[in-house]
């Protein structure tokens, strides 16, 4: 009995690649009973991001590959990004093969296509293999960076902003009860130039000196604003501050890469702006200084691999094995052409409404202080009630989704978002509603 059952698996092979070699696209698709979205090939012509960022067609032809409601105009993209259809039947497809061997394969054969995952995602950041762990997203990242960030000792200071995000300021807040240490925190004034914003921060550090860790945004969630980030970050660590970097919303909206930032501890989301399954992030801490961050939990105490800084228990391996079809799609548009483009489209609505009676638009227009994501104001309302009763009246007489945040020091605010699948004719229709209810 027990020789024939280690015949047979002896004879057992598990191959993702030939699995996913004989399971069609529409043999997948029937098991969800989702029907194929005809999608159009595109290839970008040979031009300048900035040119191609006004090409309808070809962003026409990107948009084909995204399956979208048409019972709403979603403007509210933040949240996070869908995945293309390419990306949405390789998920399918892998959930699929997970389902069909499962913890075979988990045990025995996904370690070698994880490094090859985490290789492909650093060389896409620009960083080592050895430097990322995966994650199942920014939250879940920067609070095990804040968390376990061990430089700090009881009567050290960390500083934290109104525009970062809310769980990470509770976690920025929570150290004073776990370390003993002094959260302080700084507000960004409205509007927030890139010299506004080094002022805030130099005059935090000159009137705090035992400031020894801060929490920075690269591209905050309420308004959309991108700081100074390396200007700040090279002031901190004169000072010897070490910069935490929420980099959730940046990753794949803006072209960068992480070596331009001067930020040692970062955490990036994948499911944004890259376009990757729900629950994929990452853990990046610069290699010299991940023993400055605990292991989870004391999880294997001593221990200098970053792997061990973070422990998501079970996850889900069909999304980190979709990762690299998603870098695929992505990198077949280009991180800088996609940036063009929902800049292109933020302008669009922007220039409409900027300067009206009654509009407020919270971040500046340059190129490096803003790009899809900007919030504004409507008629100076700045409570939660009042902007979500604009949400509502956008969505119920105009057909448009955005979303009220709550974070701005001033006051609540709503958001809009468009993505690449949006096009022209619908920031163009988030405009005329704007100007329309301005007028009360």
């Amino acid at each position: 009995m027990n020789q024939k059952l280690g015949k047979v698996m002896s004879n057992f092979k598990v191959s993702r690649r030939n699995f996913l070699k004989s399971s069609s696209i529409a043999g997948a698709l029937a098991l969800t009973g989702l029907k194929a979205v005809k999608a159009r090939d595109f290839k970008a012509p040979e031009t300048s991001p900035k040119v191609l960022a006004k090409d309808k067609d070809f962003w026409a032809d990107v948009a084909s590959n995204y399956d979208v409601t048409d019972k709403i105009t979603n403007l509210e993209n933040g949240y996070y990004g869908i995945m293309a259809e390419p990306v949405k039947r390789a998920y399918f497809e892998n959930t699929n093969f997970l389902n069909k061997n499962s913890s075979y394969f988990v045990r025995r054969e996904y370690g070698p296509d994880l490094q090859k995952i985490k290789e492909r995602v650093a060389k896409f950041l620009g960083v080592g293999a050895d430097e990322i762990v995966l994650t199942r997203g920014a939250t879940e990242t920067l609070q095990a960076l804040i968390h376990n960030y061990n430089k700090l000792q009881p009567g050290d200071s960390v500083l934290y902003a109104d525009l970062d995000y809310s769980e990470m300021k509770n976690a920025m807040r929570w150290l004073e009860t776990r370390k003993g240490v002094k959260p302080i925190k700084i507000n960004y004034p409205e509007p927030a130039s890139r010299e506004a914003i080094i002022e805030i921060y130099e005059r935090a550090f000159n009137e705090n000196p035992n400031i020894k860790m801060m929490l920075m945004t690269h591209l905050n969630n309420w308004t959309g604003q991108i700081p100074p980030v390396k200007e700040v970050a090279d002031m901190a660590r004169a000072r010897g501050i070490d910069v935490i970097l929420d980099a959730a919303h940046s990753v794949g909206q803006v072209d960068f890469k992480i070596a331009d930032l001067g930020c040692d501890f970062i955490g990036v989301n994948l499911h944004k702006w890259v376009g990757a399954p729900l629950g994929c992030g990452i853990m990046y801490i610069k290699r010299d200084r991940i023993k400055d961050v605990d292991t989870y939990m004391g999880r294997n105490p001593g221990s200098i691999k970053i792997d061990d800084r973070i422990d998501t228990g079970t996850l889900n391996f069909a999304a980190y094995i979709t990762i690299p079809d998603a870098l695929d799609f992505h990198e077949k548009i280009g991180t800088p052409q996609k940036e063009a483009r929902v800049r292109h489209l933020r302008n669009l609505w922007v220039n409409e409404v900027r300067g009206m009676d009654g509009i407020q638009i919270l971040p500046p227009d340059g190129p490096k202080e803003v790009v899809a994501l900007t919030s504004f104001r409507l008629l100076g309302e700045r409570s939660t009630k009042g902007n979500n009763a604009i949400v509502d009246r956008l969505i119920k007489d105009y057909g448009i989704f955005t979303c009220r945040r709550t974070g701005p020091h001033l006051g609540d605010c709503i958001r809009v978002t468009p993505t690449i699948y949006n096009n022209e004719d619908e920031v163009l229709k988030l405009a005329k509603a704007l100007r329309q209810m301005a007028k009360g």
